[in-house]
């Protein structure tokens, strides 16, 4: 029976940041391609857990189940974290902060789309950069509660939904099948320098893409 060559949990994550998508586009000679603004921090980040809707449905055919057709939605990212600034809020709310009167206000909410990055890390120091390339921000549900002789607070319980994005990356694994991905995890493991990874991959038609199918 082959050895598992490692045996290690996730312990440790940091480093929440985003930005505003810019440009999409998969258009022939447009040259614009896919872009973000500035990377900035979102918050203090304690926890975060990723779902992914998938449906998988067998069809029978002759009495028997012939072929599973498989489906793939969107992912749905959960972030535990400190409460982000009212400028952050309002950014990832799709509301408005006026920076001169120091205000959130709520408005009708505009719709924009994020990227999001984070870094994870195993029990073994590991450190694996994700870095989501388009999604939504659900509005979170705040609480909070009068003071009293304990030390409870309340954190910010964030969603971010991931989708796929229009642009084709040019560096495409495979032999020549373009898929738009969603996240990068490379393992910092010597083969490739992390250190400038968030800005590197605003641009991503600089770094490999997800192998295609």
């Amino acid at each position: 029976m082959p050895e598992v060559s490692k045996i290690v949990e996730y312990r440790g994550c940091k480093g929440l940041v985003f930005a505003e998508i810019t440009t999409d586009d998969n258009e022939t000679g447009t040259g614009h391609g896919y872009t973000t603004g500035t990377v900035k921090a979102l918050a203090g980040l304690a926890e975060v857990s990723k779902n992914v809707s998938v449906s998988r449905v067998s069809k029978f055919y002759d009495n028997y189940a012939a072929i599973v057709v498989t489906g793939e939605g969107e992912d749905v990212v959960t972030l535990t974290t400190s409460i982000p600034s009212l400028e952050v809020q309002a950014a990832v709310n799709g509301r408005v902060y006026d920076s001169t009167l120091k205000m959130y206000i709520e408005c009708p909410i505009v719709n924009k789309y994020y990227a999001l990055g984070y870094i994870m890390e195993d029990t073994d120091g590991t450190e694996y950069y994700i870095w989501r390339h388009k999604g939504y921000f659900m509005a979170p549900d705040e609480t909070s509660a009068t003071k009293d002789d304990g030390t409870d607070g309340n954190n910010m319980s964030i969603e971010f939904h991931g989708i796929y994005t229009k642009h084709e990356f040019a560096n495409g694994g495979g032999t020549g099948v373009k898929k738009p991905i969603k996240s990068y995890k490379m393992a910092n493991d010597g083969t490739l320098d992390l250190s400038p990874f968030f800005a590197t991959v605003t641009s991503p038609d600089t770094v490999f893409s997800a192998p295609s199918p």
